[in-house]
């Protein structure tokens, strides 16, 4: 009885290799991503913004002060906007001076206050983004959008930590 031994088969001749394509890392394509995105709503914004004669800045803080119930110390609401709006505290202070020259906002007694002007231009600054931007949102999961959001601002807080430390300073607020 002979024993038989199976012969290794010759393979077939590879195809040639694709050329090595890196991949992108998570932090680029993130950020690249989110920096487009950015480019096109704030442009969006500015359409939207023009007819009105209020700059970006205004709007968002007449977005800010609601988060504070429209009413809020002037101090702390100047900080949350520096915060917000990556503002140093001068610029802040200056923008809520302007709004109030404006007659968006009161100041009194070390307070501000939304205006009854202040909470009509915010409304019909959000109708007019709102018409803009409601049919990009419209086919968006919710779930997909919410882990967006949530993601975003996990970001957002952990650059804020690193941007004294990256800069070596304070931050640029003195």
């Amino acid at each position: 009885m002979t024993r038989t031994q199976a012969l290794p088969v010759p393979a077939a001749p590879a195809a040639p290799a694709a050329p090595a394509v890196p991949a992108v890392p998570v932090g680029l394509a993130m950020g690249q991503a989110v920096g487009q995105a950015q480019a096109v709503l704030s442009g969006l914004l500015a359409g939207a913004l023009a007819g009105t004669g209020t700059t970006r800045e205004t709007y968002l803080a007449l977005l800010r002060l609601s988060a504070h119930d429209d009413s809020a110390a002037r101090d702390a609401y100047v900080r949350d906007l520096g915060d917000s709006l990556g503002l140093d505290l001068w610029a802040a202070g200056e923008l809520v001076s302007d709004m109030a020259a404006a007659g968006l906002i009161t100041r009194t007694d070390g307070a501000v206050r939304l205006t009854d002007a202040g909470a009509d231009l915010r409304g019909r600054l959000r109708q007019a983004i709102g018409g803009v931007t409601a049919p990009l949102y419209a086919s968006l999961d919710p779930a997909d959008a919410e882990t967006t959001i949530r993601t975003l601002h996990d970001i957002t807080e952990r650059a804020r930590t690193l941007r004294p430390a990256a800069a070596g300073t304070d931050g640029g607020r003195s």
